[in-house]
């Protein structure tokens, strides 16, 4: 099962690293992501998976959440989460 979030992280050194290495620790996998830079801050936009059913995805959001450089992070609709990527490049 495919979760989307959006995450608003620091523009800092390291800060995407930190987060994708999170979540490759706890199991998951990265099925699709962007990145936009919004001022001092970037939105992270990330469809993941667990790589089995003992993965819980709500665990991941509140340990991504305690992760420093990260300010927000909020579940996305998954079926309009990529809409405006693919209609601005499309395939």
């Amino acid at each position: 099962m495919t979760e989307t979030f959006t995450i608003q992280i620091d523009r800092a050194e390291g800060s995407l690293q930190r987060l994708i290495g999170l979540i490759e620790r706890r199991g998951f996998h990265i099925d699709r992501m962007t990145l936009a830079d919004t001022g001092a801050h970037r939105e992270v936009r990330l469809a993941i998976r667990p790589r089995d059913n003992s993965r819980s995805c709500d665990v991941l959001g509140r340990q991504i959440d305690r992760l420093i450089g990260v300010r927000r992070i909020a579940p996305a609709p998954a079926s309009n989460a990529f809409a405006e990527e693919a209609s601005v490049c499309p395939a």
